[in-house]
C-alpha cells in the first residue's frame, strides 16, 4: 500500500469510521475482519464506536493495558491505526430532554429504559471509560456528541422564556465539567461533532458552551462540514474561527438545494426528498480542495477519517471511492518559499539602508 501521500501531509488519513459499516455478517464482524477489509480499500486509520460490541470491548478496553496492546496488533497485521474512540451515542445520553426520553433509550443497556436518572448516570461512566481507553490506546482525541436539553427550543413557537436557554447550558456544562477533567487527566481532547440535534449545533453555541466550562482546555471540536451545508453556515470561515480548536475531522459530503416547497427544515421529508441530503465523498457540494487548504494551512495535524452517509449511494462504493479521494486531497507542505529563487540574501544593515534608517 502507498502512504507515501499521507507521510508527506500534517493531516494523517485516509481513515475511516466504523460505525456505519459494522454488521452481524463477515467481514462486518469483527475487529480483525473489518480491519481487513477497509486495509484493502486503502485505508490507514480506523475510528472506532465504542458502543458496539462486535468490534470493541469500551469497559476492558480501560482497565487493561493487554486488551488494548491487543486491539492495536489486530489493526497493525492490517497496516492500521486507531484514529480515535467514539461515544456519539453515550455522548448523546449525557443529556436528553424528555421529550425525546423513549427514542434515546435505544441508545442505552436495557435494563436502563425507562430511567432517565440511571441512564444519564451511565452515559457519564461509559465517557469516562473512554478517556481510560483512549489513553491506554495512546491517543490524542476522542469523537462524541454534546447531548440536547435546550434543542426542541431552537426555533419556537411560542417564545422562549426568559433564562431557559442559559439554564440549560448551565446545566449541559455543569454535567460534561468532571468528564473534561477526567479526559484532561488522560491527555485527551474531547471533540464534540457540532450537529442539528445537539445543544452544540453551531459556531455560536460551541462558544456559550465553551464559556461555562471554563474555556476547558480539553473542550475541543469535530470537524464535520456536512452539517454545516445543511445549516447554510460557511464551514470554511468556521476553520478560521475554531482551527486553534478543531482536533478531529470528519470528511463527509453533503448538498442543499432548496425548492419552492423546502428549505433548510426539509419538509419532513425522508433523507433522499430533502433539500439538504447527505452524500458519498465527490457527489455532494463541499468543496472539500479548500478544507484541506485550509485545514494544512491552519496546522491541522489529525486525523482526515470518512464518516460513510448517504441517501443513494451503497456504503460499500461510498467506502471504496473514500480513501483515494481523502489521499488524493492530502497536502504535501511545501518545504521553501515560491519566490526564493529571488531573494536578495541582504542582512539587518543592508535592510536599514533600503529603508532610510540606516
Amino acid at each position: 500500500m502507498n502512504t507515501n501521500h499521507s507521510a508527506l501531509s500534517p493531516i494523517r488519513g485516509p481513515g475511516i469510521f466504523l460505525a456505519q459499516f459494522a454488521g452481524d455478517a463477515a467481514p462486518f464482524n469483527s475487529l480483525d475482519s473489518i480491519g481487513r477489509w477497509v486495509a484493502s480499500l486503502g485505508y490507514v486509520g480506523v475510528q472506532i464506536p465504542s458502543w458496539d460490541a462486535r468490534l470493541f470491548n469500551l469497559a476492558l478496553a480501560a482497565e487493561s493495558q493487554t486488551y488494548c496492546d491487543e486491539v492495536r496488533g489486530t489493526l497493525a497485521q492490517h497496516g492500521l491505526q486507531v484514529t480515535e474512540l467514539s461515544t456519539h451515542l453515550q455522548g448523546q445520553l449525557v443529556a436528553v430532554h424528555p421529550a425525546y426520553d423513549l427514542p434515546m433509550d435505544g441508545f442505552a443497556p436495557e435494563a436502563l429504559r425507562g430511567k432517565p436518572a440511571e441512564r444519564t448516570a451511565w452515559a457519564v461512566e461509559q465517557l469516562k471509560l473512554a478517556a481510560k481507553a483512549s489513553q491506554r490506546l495512546g491517543l490524542s482525541a476522542h469523537a462524541t456528541f454534546s447531548g440536547a436539553l435546550a434543542w426542541p427550543y431552537l426555533y419556537p413557537w411560542p417564545q422562549r422564556p426568559a433564562g431557559l436557554i442559559e439554564t440549560a447550558f448551565d446545566e449541559l456544562a455543569r454535567r460534561w465539567r468532571p468528564i473534561l477533567d477526567a479526559f484532561d487527566a488522560a491527555g485527551v481532547d474531547v471533540c464534540y461533532e457540532v450537529h442539528p440535534g445537539e445543544d452544540l449545533c453551531d459556531g455560536a453555541s460551541y462558544e456559550m458552551f465553551l464559556e461555562r466550562v471554563g474555556n476547558h482546555p480539553r473542550a475541543n471540536l469535530l470537524y464535520d462540514p456536512s452539517h454545516f451545508v445543511l445549516q447554510q453556515l460557511d464551514y470554511l470561515a468556521y476553520i478560521d474561527c475554531y482551527h486553534e480548536r478543531i482536533k478531529a475531522v470528519h470528511v463527509k459530503d453533503a448538498e442543499f438545494n432548496p425548492t419552492g416547497r423546502q428549505g433548510v427544515y426539509g419538509g419532513f421529508q425522508g433523507w433522499k426528498d430533502r433539500a439538504g441530503r447527505f452524500r458519498s465523498l465527490g457527489d455532494g457540494q463541499v468543496d472539500f480542495t479548500a478544507i484541506f487548504s485550509k485545514l494544512t494551512q491552519h496546522g491541522y495535524k489529525g486525523w482526515a477519517v470518512l464518516e460513510w452517509e448517504c441517501c443513494i449511494k451503497h456504503p460499500e462504493q461510498g467506502a471504496a471511492e473514500g480513501a483515494p479521494f481523502i489521499r488524493d486531497h492530502l497536502i504535501r507542505v511545501a518545504e521553501k518559499s515560491f519566490d526564493d529563487f529571488a531573494a536578495a540574501g541582504t542582512d539587518e544593515a543592508a535592510n536599514r539602508r533600503m529603508l532610510g534608517i540606516g
